[in-house]
């Protein structure tokens, strides 16, 4: 009060927050302190450290870029962008106001997020950089899910990622850190801070879950989330649009997960997606709820899911009002709500009818080999499992008003098999509880877990044993996903509630039609957390807005892409024996899960690249079979780095492939692994195991016996290649990197200080 009365509103706001931290209970990320209780010295020696990291939080937001205010209206001339394009020039630094499909674009970034397991490799990266300190202490989210549970956490690889996390908390004055458990990773931060119109980068393919509140959100690779945490910058060729149409409306019990299982069925993974942003649209996108529409983003990604490079619904006043219920000011004081233009050219659109949706699963190992419920009915399993992060807190409700309408017919609990639920957070846990529906879930058999990734990943205390069937509201089915050997369907969470008394699969469809509906969204309007914001009236109104900038009228904004310039003029060569794969290798092949926190270096990673489906791999790699020809999708899966230094690590010297993840495709340069993408089917119908391949950079053309066929790299490979890989790069240019590489302007020069440190004491 004393620093507001003179004036100091901004350092008085920052003490309010770490005042009402001290009041949040632990449950909701605060520490629970009564102002009645003497403090004891841990508590004390915690709240300076928040007052510190909230006052350093302002010495962030003033290094952030500025941003010119959004329009009101789109500006003559101006062409008609979707959503994502609209969000892309926001964040442009050049403030064009328009970009285009091809664009190469340098942006700012609002939030970098990450896992305990991905921050071990960011570590890592970060202190190979020269430790130069974060670009803003109060947009980083760091949350313990992948390997943590408080069964293992005493094991001396998750005490290790344990004690990196709280390094950072500690070394980087983090304002928003709660630990281990707290949540996985997306929930927490979608339900409370990520909001219209942000750009976020994610080290975890599933970060385009905040889609679902008209953000912008794309998981990359470890050092490609290391940049924009160090410089608040990154890269971005501006990808295709396609609209997914929505229209009728889903019947009761049919939520999400259905929905995206549906539209799997209907147009496949890595089709009409593949290296495109995904925009939901339609009439029908306004009966879903928020949870509803995160649960679809969550699936968008990775040709082994949907296959978009991320997916997003257009904010509405379902979005306005979620966000409005939020317990801080400062995660719901954003206005940038953008909608797509009515004449914005999208790649493809597709109309999805959610009248047809019904209970729907995924068949083991692919996520888009989808059929009703019934067709499966019967089938034996062995373990039951509701959780991941795609699984919401709505359909973690309507999964126990499923049981506990089987339990009120009386239905029991099979004996045999497992059942076990994971909340996606601690709040969601209270909420749970709160209603009464912790009790249904252990009446039902169901084990209750802390928040984590749990069965989803297999890689930690919770594991599916070789060879076990299971039925899992998940997000991937493939092989291994869920523990060495096991078999996993995917399934809603109110289709996993039905069939596990019976442990065989169950249409949850006449347990559905019999619960309150009235009642069940009673239970999910309800506010979120303790001292969750009241609407304000006067403040309860939604309004569109464009970018700013204003480009010439009627002139495109032309790609500053190139495609054909040489990496050097010297006459660079690659030779090495071709080994063939097929379509789909995924990242979890090549760097599996069980090995995965093993796989700290190249060296290590090369010990287990395709070990579980290639055993042969490796020793070919190294006995000269160094150059990989694969089919469509390489390197799609998960977003870990590790596969490409799998790669590296058994003596791979290029991938040639139809095509490549997104995430892949910029791990390989970022890394300095050769990835060409070569459309011509011809070279792929000529090449054989053990063929003998040339590469020539001085020509750009790959020798194929008497055969040769050109190809290009992209001014970033191009770039990043050329030094060796982004960390390099950052060595020599410092944080200017992204502006060098992304600039037309040739000769431009490093600077003399080529890694300033940001100082990270405090400022004030």
């Amino acid at each position: 009060m004393i620093l507001r009365d003179g004036g100091h509103v901004r350092e008085s706001s920052a003490l309010a927050d770490v005042l009402e931290i001290c009041r949040q209970p632990k449950d909701f990320g605060g520490l629970e302190i009564s102002e009645k209780a003497s403090l004891t010295a841990a508590q004390e020696s915690e709240i300076v450290f928040l007052v510190a990291a909230w006052l350093e939080a302002l010495n962030s937001s003033d290094r952030a870029m500025s941003i010119s205010a959004p329009l009101d209206n789109r500006p003559a001339g101006r062409r008609g962008m979707t959503l994502s394009e609209k969000i892309f020039a926001l964040h442009d630094m050049e403030q064009k106001g328009s970009v285009a499909p091809g664009d190469l674009i340098r942006t700012h970034v609002d939030w970098v997020v990450a896992s305990e397991l991905s921050w071990m490799g960011m570590e890592r990266t970060y202190h190979s950089l020269g430790s130069p300190g974060i670009f803003r202490n109060d947009r980083f989210w760091l949350a313990g899910d992948h390997v943590v549970d408080p069964r293992i956490n005493n094991s001396p690889k998750a005490q290790a990622m344990i004690d990196a996390s709280e390094r950072a908390k500690r070394v980087f004055k983090m304002t928003d850190y709660q630990g281990m458990n707290y949540t996985i990773l997306h929930t927490e931060f979608y339900r409370e801070r990520a909001q219209p119109g942000m750009l976020v980068i994610g080290s975890d393919s599933h970060t385009c879950s905040s889609g679902a509140v008209g953000c912008l959100a794309i998981g990359l690779g470890v050092a490609d989330v290391t940049m924009p945490l160090v410089t608040g910058e990154t890269w971005f060729k501006v990808p295709e649009s396609v609209n997914i149409r929505m229209v009728g409306r889903p019947r009761p019990g049919i939520g999400g997960k259905d929905i995206i299982l549906y539209i799997l069925k209907q147009l496949k993974r890595n089709t009409v997606t593949s290296d495109r942003v995904v925009e939901f649209t339609g009439p029908g996108a306004e009966h879903l709820s928020s949870d509803a529409r995160f649960a679809i983003c969550n699936m968008t990604t990775m040709p082994k899911e949907f296959g978009g490079i991320t997916g997003l619904f257009t904010p509405d006043q379902t979005t306005f009002d979620f966000i409005q219920k939020r317990k801080l000011s400062r995660h719901k004081d954003l206005k940038t709500y953008f909608q797509p233009d009515e004449d914005a050219q999208y790649a493809e659109t597709h109309e999805i009818n959610l009248d047809d949706v019904r209970s729907f699963m995924a068949r083991y190992p692919n996520p888009d080999d989808v059929v009703p419920v019934p067709e499966l009915e019967g089938m034996s399993l062995d373990g039951c499992f509701i959780g991941a992060c795609t699984t919401t807190e709505e359909d973690l409700i309507l999964g126990a008003l499923v049981l506990g309408e089987g339990l009120q017919r009386g239905l029991k609990p099979a004996t045999k098999g497992k059942r076990k639920v994971v909340p996606g957070s601690l709040p969601i846990l209270n909420r749970l509880q709160e209603l009464g529906l912790t009790q249904i879930y252990e009446d039902a058999g169901f084990e209750i877990g802390v928040p984590g990734c749990s069965y989803c990943v297999g890689i930690s205390a919770d594991a599916a044993a070789p060879g076990e069937v299971w039925l899992s509201s998940q997000n991937r089915n493939f092989k291994n996903r869920m523990g060495r050997g096991s078999i996993g369907h995917l399934g809603s969470a109110a289709t996993v509630a039905a069939s596990s008394f019976t442990m065989t699969v169950t249409d949850p469809h006449d347990l559905l039609a019999s619960i309150d509906e009235k009642a069940f969204r009673d239970m999910i309007k309800t506010k979120r957390g303790k001292n969750a914001s009241k609407l304000d009236p006067s403040t309860h109104e939604l309004r569109y807005v464009e970018p700013p900038g204003n480009p010439k009228a009627g002139q495109d904004i032309q790609s500053t892409e190139d495609g054909t310039a040489g990496l050097n003029d010297e006459n660079l060569e690659l030779k090495g024996k071709a080994q063939v794969l097929g379509d789909f290798i995924d990242t979890d092949a090549l760097a599996p899960g069980p090995f995965l926190t093993e796989m700290i270096d190249n060296a290590s990673s090369g010990l287990h690249c395709l070990e579980l489906t290639h055993p042969e791999f490796r020793e070919r790699a190294r006995s000269g079979f160094s150059i990989v020809v694969a089919g469509k999708g390489f390197g799609c899966g998960s977003s870990r780095e590790n596969a490409v230094m799998a790669l590296l690590g058994c003596g791979v010297k290029c991938v040639i492939a139809k095509s490549f993840s997104f995430i892949f495709q910029r791990n390989m340069p970022n890394l300095g692994l050769l990835g060409i993408t070569l459309s011509d089917e011809s070279f792929f119908s000529n090449v054989s195991d053990g063929a003998d391949i040339s590469i020539d950079f001085h020509q750009r053309t790959i020798n194929l016996g008497d055969r040769v066929f050109p190809f290009t790299l992209s001014k970033m490979e191009q770039e990043l290649f050329e030094h060796g890989g982004i960390e390099s790069a950052f060595r020599h240019f410092g944080r200017r990197l992204f502006e060098v590489m992304t600039s037309s302007a040739k000769g431009v020069k490093a600077p003399d200080d080529t890694a300033p440190s940001l100082d990270v004491e405090l400022q004030w």
